[in-house]
């Protein structure tokens, strides 16, 4: 405990010696008064899944203590569309566990993500993040289990060309500087989300690079650690505002489209997922992936065409979702697999210490890191809903759970495909299965199909899942590939419009 104190980069958990899950409010108000934080900003996600603020000057102590503890009002009918204006207020509690410190912010600021309370002083039951609390309790409840999750945030950065070191069009995975032009970028917006509460794996550019127009066009993701869903979604929301803030000094565009033209790699929020009993993972037994962790890929296989409606929301989004472009088309599910919908990546199962082969003077002892295996959703990306995509994946591994063992696990015997399934002579592998939809159109009425194992348990209320139906089907996008193949400016018109989806 005491080394994850000392490294973490968030100032409040130094200064206060304890982790985020552990702040109180008057720890709170011990780091502001220490620090001469002048302003509080409470933060929360809308329907358009962007974070919205309001501004709180610290002027007294005791109004400091009175928006600590009662929150404010705000206007729900203007933040989410299933909410009438004639009872739209609606309160917004700090949660203190996400207290971290505006990087931006030329007063010193204090930030706080809340949740959403009815005027009777109830979570509000379609709120996103009391969704995604609900989702995971009930998890938690009946299957024993609890899950954890984390997700890979890919995004375009777009700046001025730059004609030394170019890098070949889309061949930027992993590249460096100088032929990477904004890896001080990504490496600055790493920085400021560990400081803000980002529990972060690694970052890099990824495949999509091109010029246009005297524009360079560069794919970057940063990847995150494992933690309850509930962290692992306020940490994606932190980090899109970060990264999108500092491309504004930087004068910079950012973007986390689906996709953002033809020919070129699209943009996807994949999200791993596993599973765990007393604090340990269930997903590998014997060395092999545990019927557990297949029970939940049939679960994930069957709610796979409904779960489009949370993870992919606007037309742009079935842009990407089209064969060889390493995105999913067909539910079916592989080990390291990058054409699958689900893939089982690497997870450091050999027989073989890999440390001591690289470096003589380790010891060759063989370490047991099991516990690293997830599974990989490839569909959602960043139009996602993070909370309510989160929350749809635990559903869904629930609902996998839930069915009868036999039956799961024929589900998942008959969705595995062994082999790239966009490669010539693989069709008969994938003729059998099912396509993920094409259309918000046709996602909407996956979820309608689909709603009551959303609904189960009051999860997901039947009032947001009709305002998800709604707006999906709002976009008329049924025959959206056709307008295309006969107008390209179509997309292009698309594209624009979503440019800042999320």
């Amino acid at each position: 405990m005491n080394a994850i104190i000392d490294y973490n980069q968030n100032p409040l958990v130094s200064f206060l010696d304890k982790l985020p899950e552990m702040f109180t409010k008057a720890d709170i108000i011990k780091y502001v008064h220490a620090n001469d934080i002048r302003m509080i900003n409470f933060r929360y996600v809308a329907a358009d899944g962007r974070l919205k603020c309001l501004n709180h000057p610290v002027t007294h102590s005791h109004y400091l203590h009175d928006v600590l503890s009662c929150g404010e009002r705000v206007d729900g009918s203007s933040l989410f569309p299933f909410i009438e204006a004639g009872s739209s207020d609606l309160y917004v509690i700090p949660r203190f566990r996400t207290a971290f410190i505006d990087p931006f912010a030329e007063i010193p600021t204090l930030n706080l993500l809340c949740s959403y309370f009815t005027k009777d002083g109830l979570p509000l039951e379609s709120a996103p993040e009391y969704t995604l609390q609900k989702a995971h309790t009930l998890f938690k409840q009946q299957t024993g289990l609890s899950f954890e999750a984390m997700g890979e945030l890919e995004f375009y950065v777009i700046g001025p060309s730059d004609p030394l070191f170019p890098t070949p069009n889309q061949r930027g995975y992993h590249e460096s500087a100088p032929f990477n032009k904004f890896e001080a970028f990504r490496c600055e917006a790493i920085h400021l989300i560990a400081q803000a509460g980002g529990q972060i794996k690694y970052g890099h550019s990824e495949v999509g690079s091109f010029e246009l127009d005297g524009t360079t066009y560069e794919q970057n993701e940063i990847e995150f650690l494992v933690d309850s869903p509930e962290t692992a979604a306020d940490q994606l929301v932190v980090a899109k505002w970060i990264i999108r803030s500092l491309a504004h000094q930087y004068g910079l565009h950012v973007t986390f489209a689906p996709k953002i033209t033809t020919g070129k790699a699209g943009s996807g929020l994949h999200f791993h997922t596993k599973m765990l009993c007393d604090g340990k993972s269930v997903m590998i037994r014997d060395g092999v992936l545990s019927d557990h962790a297949r029970r939940a890929i049939a679960g994930y296989m069957t709610c796979a065409p409904s779960l489009t409606a949370f993870g992919n929301t606007n037309p742009t989004s079935y842009f990407r979702l089209v064969p060889h472009q390493e995105a999913p088309t067909t539910v079916c599910w592989g080990d390291r697999n990058r054409s699958v919908l689900v893939r089982v990546p690497l997870g450091w199962l050999g027989n073989n210490n890999m440390l001591s082969t690289a470096n003589p003077l380790e010891s060759s002892e063989l370490l047991d890191f099991s516990s690293k295996q997830t599974v990989e959703m490839r569909a959602p990306d960043g139009s996602a809903d993070v909370y309510q995509m989160m929350a749809g994946l635990i559903v869904a591994a629930r609902h996998g759970l839930q069915m009868e063992p036999a039956d799961a696990l024929a589900i998942a015997k008959q969705t595995y495909v062994d082999a790239n399934i966009h490669q010539h002579g693989n069709e008969h592998k994938v003729k059998h299965l099912e396509q993920l939809p094409a259309s918000c159109w046709d996602s909407a009425g996956c979820l309608e199909a689909q709603r009551a194992i959303y609904e189960q348990g009051g999860v997901f209320s039947p009032d947001l899942i009709d305002g998800i139906v709604q707006k999906l089907r709002s976009y008329q996008d049924h025959d959206i590939r056709e307008r295309v193949k006969l107008d390209p400016t179509v997309m292009e018109k698309m594209v624009a419009q979503h440019l800042h989806c999320g």
